[in-house]
């Protein structure tokens, strides 16, 4: 199969694209990125600019000829181009939509003309609000607190009726948030933030008092359930999954614990007011069982491989990736 990676310069992309290039059933693989918050060198840092099976494209999921271009003689595709950072968004609330929301509708209008088999979308479990009751299900109705979670609901929507329109198939990935080394590491995420911060003798800052419940991932697991999800969709035939697992939820407190006992550091850790209570979430992820999918690196286990990656030497790879501009 060829596949499309929107955003594949990103966190997980960045780990999605070597796997993709390593299964047997893959020919090519097409990224396209706008590059405003990624680099090709998330992806030319592991080698793999030396490879014509990779393709970059450079260009926004908003335009729909960049997206055709790109997507041109592609089997499937793995929409994981978006805006992050959630708590971020409430000051980006129209750019978020335009990114997330449109973007998904040019994608899926394109997949649709185009032939395309597969829609791989990601989505988060960001989705699920503020909750009061855990192991929350994918019958839960979702309810969003900040435009990043209201942007990925509208595209589960729109993914949702352009696959029963165009009739490819179509499947949401509702995801944990992720941790972990990957060439386009992200510091903002909590886990990815408390190690680095450990390591620097910093005080770790919590938003809140704590008691935020998420489900976490390592980025490497979740790229293999993109992976997954795209080259086994007979496997997934549910438009959304939860992605996780069951005994990786835990509160911000607990993460911090779990940072400061592992790297075996006494850290101070600073409770800060948040001006916009955050979501939290505590979810199941029975449905994923179903595909044949499950994560395999713990919390403890990812803390253990970031601390070892954040104090190694830095080395460059200056290969430039093959491009079509």
């Amino acid at each position: 199969m060829d596949v499309l990676v929107t955003g594949g310069c990103g966190y997980i992309g960045s780990a999605l694209v070597p796997l993709l290039l390593e299964a047997p059933d893959v020919d090519r693989v097409t990224v396209l990125d706008s590059l405003d918050d990624g680099s090709p060198r998330a992806l030319s840092a592991t080698g793999l600019g030396r490879t014509d099976r990779l393709q970059f494209c450079r260009g926004d999921v908003r335009e729909y000829g960049a997206v055709e271009r790109a997507m041109a003689g592609a089997d499937t595709v793995v929409h994981l181009a978006a805006i992050t950072g959630a708590a971020s968004t409430h000051d980006r609330r129209e750019e978020t939509f335009a990114v997330n929301r449109d973007g998904t509708e040019t994608v899926c209008t394109a997949a649709g003309e185009l032939g395309v088999e597969t829609v791989v979308l990601a989505s988060s479990c960001n989705t699920y609000g503020r909750a009061t009751s855990t192991a929350l299900d994918e019958t839960t109705d979702p309810e969003p607190l900040n435009p990043y979670a209201e942007s990925k609901l509208a595209a589960e929507s729109i993914l949702r009726e352009a696959a029963v329109e165009y009739g490819f198939d179509g499947t949401a990935l509702r995801m944990s948030t992720n941790y972990g080394d990957a060439p386009g590491i992200r510091f903002n995420l909590v886990v990815n933030h408390f190690v680095f911060r450990a390591l620097t003798g910093r005080p770790l800052t919590v938003y809140g008092d704590g008691s935020n419940w998420r489900p976490f991932i390592h980025v490497r697991d979740a790229a293999r359930a993109y992976a997954h999800a795209a080259r086994h969709p007979q496997n997934w035939p549910q438009l959304v999954y939860n992605v996780g697992a069951n005994d990786e939820n835990y509160r911000v407190d607990e993460v911090a614990a779990v940072v400061r006992e592992t790297l075996d550091r006494d850290l101070e850790v600073t409770y800060l007011e948040e001006q916009q209570p955050g979501p939290s979430y505590n979810v199941t992820f029975d449905r994923l069982a179903e595909t044949g999918f499950e994560p395999t690196t713990t919390l403890r286990e990812g803390v253990v491989g970031l601390a070892e990656r954040f104090q190694q030497p830095v080395s460059c790879d200056t290969t430039p990736l093959p491009t079509d501009d």
